[in-house]
C-alpha cells in the first residue's frame, strides 16, 4: 500500500475509470471495528458497506477482505479517515489509524492498492446524533451502525470535495 496526497489518488482513480469504473473505499477506523463505505461507479456517492471486526491477530484476515472487497468493487484505493483536533493536528487517536495502515502494508497482500487519509472530524459524533431518534436497542448493532455510516461521512466528504476541486478547475480552463 503506498500513501498519496487526496488530490493525487483521485486523479488516479479518475484516469483508471476510463477503461473500468475504479471505485473508493471509505475506512472508518477505530480499536475494535473499521466501518466501511464504498462509492458508486461515478464517485460521486458514498454508500454504506460493512464493519470489520478488528483484533491484534486477524490483520491478515483482514487484508484478504480487503482483497476481495478489491476486486469485487474495482477499488483504486482506500480513503482512510484521520482524526485530527480543531488545531488541525493529528489527535491521540490518529495512532490507531496508522497502526493499521502499517499493519495492512506489512501484510504484503495490498502492496497495488493506494490510500490517502481524510479528516473524520465529528463523523462518528453526526451519526450517532442522526440514528439516536431510531432509538437502536442492541449496543453492538448500534456499533456498527455508526462505524459503517461514519464510513460513508468520511468517504462522501473526501468526494465532494474532489469533485468540487475538479469542477471548479474545469471552469477556470473553459
Amino acid at each position: 500500500m503506498r500513501l498519496l496526497q487526496a488530490e493525487e489518488l483521485f486523479r488516479k482513480v479518475l484516469k483508471g475509470s476510463k477503461t473500468k469504473k475504479a471505485r473508493l473505499l471509505g475506512l472508518d477506523v477505530g480499536s475494535k471495528y473499521v466501518g466501511l463505505a464504498v462509492s458508486d461507479d461515478q464517485n460521486r456517492i458514498g454508500l454504506p458497506l460493512s464493519v470489520l471486526s478488528r483484533t491484534k491477530t486477524n490483520i491478515n484476515l483482514m487484508a484478504d477482505d480487503f482483497k476481495t472487497l478489491v476486486s469485487k468493487y474495482s477499488l483504486a484505493g482506500f480513503v482512510v479517515g484521520y482524526p485530527f483536533n480543531l488545531h488541525g493536528q493529528p489527535s491521540p487517536d490518529a495512532v490507531q489509524v496508522r497502526l493499521l495502515a502499517g499493519e495492512l502494508c506489512k501484510t504484503g497482500k495490498l502492496d497495488d492498492q493506494c490510500y490517502t487519509y481524510w479528516d473524520e472530524n465529528f463523523t462518528s459524533k453526526c451519526v450517532e446524533a442522526l440514528l439516536h431518534p431510531l432509538n437502536l436497542k442492541n449496543r453492538d448493532e448500534a456499533k456498527t451502525m455508526v462505524d459503517k455510516f461514519a464510513a460513508v461521512c468520511i468517504l462522501q466528504g473526501y468526494l465532494d470535495n474532489m469533485n468540487r476541486k475538479l469542477r471548479s478547475a474545469d471552469n477556470s480552463e473553459a
